[in-house]
């Protein structure tokens, strides 16, 4: 099962853009799907994630509030949808996923997540 990020590229900032993320292969039924993302020079961060078995989501608080995470549940895929953007989040995004149920203390942690895409570049232009 591989996972297909989409949707990145430049934007001024305080503008908007989505991101999309499919998983193709094998049918998957991955309980958990969202991004992180990764800045030059920096560690890979958490960023939003969507767990279909309790429905919940789970954001960081640089992005809680701008960004929304959704899902397709007949398509298995995820959404991010980033307003206010600032140059701060400009990044590589990256798609991860889990078939096992995470709990909610963990669903943060970059090391729980077994599947990855392979990065989108956002840029955000000041």
């Amino acid at each position: 099962v591989q996972l297909q990020a989409s949707g990145g590229g430049l934007v001024q900032a305080g503008g908007s853009l989505s991101l999309s993320c499919a998983a193709s292969g094998r049918a998957a039924s991955f309980s958990t799907m969202g991004w992180f993302r990764q800045a030059p020079g920096k560690e890979r961060e958490f960023v939003a994630m969507y767990t279909w078995s309790d429905n919940s989501k789970v954001y960081s608080d640089s992005v809680k509030g701008r960004f929304t995470i959704s899902r397709d549940n007949a398509k298995r895929q995820v959404y991010l949808h980033m307003t206010s953007l600032k140059p701060e989040d400009t990044a590589v995004y990256y798609c991860a996923a889990r078939q096992n149920r995470i709990v909610l203390s963990a669903r943060r942690d970059a090391s729980q997540y077994t599947t990855w895409g392979q990065g989108t570049l956002v840029t955000v232009s000041s």
